[in-house]
Parts: C-alpha cells; sequence; structure tokens
C-alpha cells in the first residue's frame, strides 16, 4: 500500500457516504430485486401466494413514495468494503469511519437500534459495538474505496446454516442440505428469499462467502460454469418445493440462489447457506481519493 496521505475531509466523506448507505438501502431496493418482484407478481397461480406478491411491490412503493423504511427490521449492519490496490486511505481510519457512519445513521435518522450485548441484551442504542458494524475486506483494481453495505434482518439472518461434509458425500449432499434449509427454515425468512451459498474453505470462510453471495445482484451467475449449473439446479429445485411467498404456498419460494466458493482442504468440503428476505436490501457508494461519493447497489 502507498503512503496514507489522504485529507481527514476525506474520511469524513466515508462517514457521510456510510450513514446515506445505511438509510439508501433501508428505504431504496435495488432494481434487480423489484423486477424479479414484478416477473414473480406476473408469474404466481396460487391465489395467496400471489395476494403476497401484490402486497409486496406495493410496499415498495409507498416506502419509495413516503421516503419511509421498507421494513421496520433496521438489521444487523454488514459492510463488505472493496479497496482499491493504489486507495491512499489508512484502513483503521475507514473503520472508525463507518462505525461512526453507522452510528450516526441510527441516530440521526433515527433508526430502531438493534446492537445488543449477547448476555445481558443491553442496547448501546447506536447499531454498533464490539465488532459491529460487521466489516470484511478485499482488494480490487484502481484507487477507489467502495462501500456495500448489507442490514441483514433477523428473520433471514437468524436462518443461517453451515455443516462440514466431506468429499466422498458428493455433490449431491450439497444440494440436499441446501434444500432443506430452505425447508427448515419454511416462511421464517419472509420468503421469496435470496439464498446465499457458500461452498469450499474453512467453516468461517465459508460463512462469509454464504453472505457474499447474498450482495450479488438478481439475475448473474457465477463465473464457474460447473457453479453456475449448481445454481440453476437448485433454484429450480427450490421453485417446486411449495413454500410460496410468505411461507403460505405458491411456486415462488426463492428469487435466486447464489454460490460463491472457495478452494479447500483435500479432507473437507464445508457448505453455508445464508438466505435474505424478500426485501433483499442493500446499497453501495464509491468514494474516490478526492472524496467524492457515489451512490448505487
Amino acid at each position: 500500500m502507498p503512503a496514507m496521505s489522504a485529507p481527514d475531509t476525506v474520511y469524513a466523506a466515508v462517514e457521510e457516504a456510510t450513514k446515506q448507505s445505511y438509510i439508501r438501502a433501508l428505504k431504496i431496493l435495488p432494481p434487480d430485486l423489484k423486477e424479479a418482484l414484478l416477473r414473480a407478481q406476473a408469474s404466481e397461480t396460487d391465489p395467496t401466494g400471489k395476494g403476497f406478491l401484490d402486497i409486496m411491490v406495493e410496499n415498495i412503493a409507498v416506502a419509495e413514495r413516503d421516503e419511509n423504511l421498507v421494513c421496520q427490521d433496521t438489521g444487523t449492519v454488514v459492510f463488505w468494503l472493496e479497496i482499491g490496490e493504489d486507495c491512499p486511505l489508512n484502513l483503521a481510519r475507514v473503520t472508525a469511519a463507518v462505525k461512526k457512519g453507522t452510528e450516526r445513521a441510527t441516530l440521526e435518522h433515527p433508526l430502531r437500534p438493534n446492537a445488543v450485548h449477547p448476555v445481558t441484551r443491553k442496547n448501546t442504542l447506536t447499531n454498533t459495538g464490539r465488532h459491529l458494524p460487521a466489516m470484511h475486506y478485499e482488494f480490487v483494481p484502481g484507487s477507489d474505496l467502495k462501500l456495500n453495505c448489507l442490514p441483514k434482518g433477523s428473520g433471514s439472518e437468524n436462518m443461517s446454516f453451515l455443516k462440514m461434509f466431506i468429499p466422498a458425500d458428493g455433490v449431491g449432499a450439497v444440494t440436499r442440505f441446501v434444500l432443506e434449509c430452505i425447508v427448515d427454515a419454511g416462511p421464517k425468512p419472509c420468503p421469496p428469499t435470496i439464498v446465499g451459498v457458500g461452498l469450499g474453505g474453512t467453516a468461517d470462510l465459508c460463512a462469509a462467502l454464504a453472505k457474499k453471495a447474498v450482495l450479488r445482484p438478481l439475475g448473474t451467475h457465477s463465473d464457474d460454469p460447473v457453479i453456475a449449473a449448481i445454481e440453476d439446479e437448485l433454484y429450480a429445485a427450490a421453485n417446486q418445493l411449495g413454500i410460496g411467498p410468505m411461507g403460505l404456498g405458491g411456486s415462488t419460494t426463492v428469487l435466486g440462489v447464489h454460490i460463491e466458493y472457495a478452494h479447500t482442504h483435500i479432507t473437507q468440503n464445508p457448505v453455508a447457506v445464508n438466505l435474505q428476505c424478500w426485501a433483499a436490501r442493500r446499497s453501495s457508494a464509491v468514494i474516490t481519493p478526492e472524496g467524492e461519493a457515489t451512490y448505487g447497489f
């Protein structure tokens, strides 16, 4: 990394971009998600399922019209940071700015505070705390910093699964496990869901990859054709389960299945599943070395 000499104004821009990204994610859903819901609304034949899809589409429209939250659960805040190889920012200061921006969004909007001590359950009232917001980092070409904000509601995050398979179990065991997780979750993650799957790596890396998979736009596939074929197989199978919107029946159980994979040990094959609710909230901000921010998804 080059010498860290960015002015304080750039870190202030990161803080503000964090605040705005968190709020935007809660109010404005990505175009790919809205399009997927409209397709599901048009194709769903189950009357109850279609009724709930109608409500979801209306919910989005009302939230955008009134500049209100799509869902009252403001989530556990997760950030994926894409750091340009030539980015001149100090990552310790970036981390502090992201945490401060999350606090400001919670207090200044205001948003419902969810972050509590795991034993005493004392609420910090800022949606931040020890190791929160959760942050993941990866390095990419360029000099910009990209913040990907993923507020993860409890209903869907509680439906997270991990299993350590061995190679002899085969690919069939992997696909069965993913489908079993969807069945076990039932209505709890507010389907139709986006199914994030982590495959390979270690237990912790696999779980992180499942979360990263949820961030991918709907309609995209893995760049590995073998993995992409499994995504398609699971998508088709999941929508034959009959769980349907909000778990009350129908042909729209999932909006997408995304798999992120890593190479793993010769004697293991971990699989993680992270479900995302129908209101698949995400937002992004790209901050240049000069502190200019551009917002997107």
